[in-house]
């Protein structure tokens, strides 16, 4: 019973990157190494070369390394791995030839961050990061004229996810990251983003071909209209006249039925979309 120990606990944050527990004069941290390390030298503490080389280790094998120290003493380094889901190296190598630069950013240390950036295939790291820092990479990103997405599921998340222009937060993450989301993923998989854009690209190329072939539809309409409709005025439209319509009405019957053919003949291309494919920049300006 934690309560008849009279305990006091300490609550993890960006800033301090560590938690624990006070109870009957003894003081338990848990965090960061670097955190910690600082917490246990002001304690009079000694972080040995030893705690230092075996958080190395962890870090370049991919792990975070979680110090523990009581009383201002170092008791061991716990190894916590993140598992980089099947296929996610694959999902951003498809964003790569969208033209689309990944960004992993992470509160653990650089050799952490960089071991698992290179395992998931991201092209760029923040490590150590904090929610201004979050944030202040977002805008920067914007000043310079990019579009920027952002999928996060924590509260530190949060600030980030509201600057964004696309913001996808994680069924699994916090009330605070939902919010500030755009959308939530249900399958809470960062991957998702991809679909995305998929979609997006999808539905603008669509809108595309639709306005562009209404465009040039209606231009050949008008000319296939105009000359019938004034020949009698300016017979020398009779050039232009090349379907050999011979009344006003005639052209008119014509317009019309070709509008109820052409429609019913969009209307799978607007259901359906153009298909979208990513292939590289410079593979496609080689064609």
């Amino acid at each position: 019973d934690m309560g008849s120990l009279n305990a006091t606990f300490i609550e993890f944050t960006a800033k301090t990157r560590m938690s624990g527990v006070d109870f009957k004069g003894n003081e338990i941290r848990t965090g960061a190494a670097d955190a910690v390390k600082k917490y246990v030298i002001e304690k009079g503490g000694v972080f040995s070369k030893e705690c230092e080389e075996k958080v190395k280790s962890v870090a370049n094998l991919g792990g975070t390394p979680l110090v523990v120290s009581k009383n201002g003493r170092v008791l061991g380094v716990i190894h916590l791995k993140d598992i980089v889901k099947k296929g996610v190296k694959e999902k951003f190598a498809d964003l790569r030839k969208m033209g689309i630069k990944t960004i992993m950013i992470t509160g653990d240390n650089p050799l952490t961050a960089a071991a698992i950036a290179a395992e998931a295939g991201v092209d760029d790291f923040l490590a150590e990061a904090t929610p201004e820092g979050k944030l202040d990479m977002i805008r920067d990103f914007q000043k310079k004229g990019h579009l920027v997405a952002m999928t996060g599921d924590g509260t530190n998340d949060a600030p980030a996810l509201a600057q964004a222009d696309v913001a996808v937060a994680m069924n699994t993450g916090t009330q605070a990251a939902k919010e500030a989301g755009n959308m939530v993923d249900l399958d809470s998989s960062p991957t998702k983003l991809i679909e995305i854009v998929r979609i997006g690209k999808q539905l603008l190329m669509t809108r595309g071909a639709l306005t562009t072939f209404s465009i040039a539809n209606d231009i050949a309409k008008y000319f296939a209209i105009i000359p019938p409709l004034f020949i009698g005025l300016y017979p020398e439209l009779s050039k232009l006249n090349i379907m050999g319509l011979r009344s006003p009405e005639s052209a008119i019957y014509s317009a019309v039925i070709y509008n109820a053919l052409i429609i019913v003949a969009l209307i799978p291309l607007a259901l359906k979309g153009v298909k979208y494919r990513e292939v590289p920049a410079s593979k496609l300006l080689s064609r």
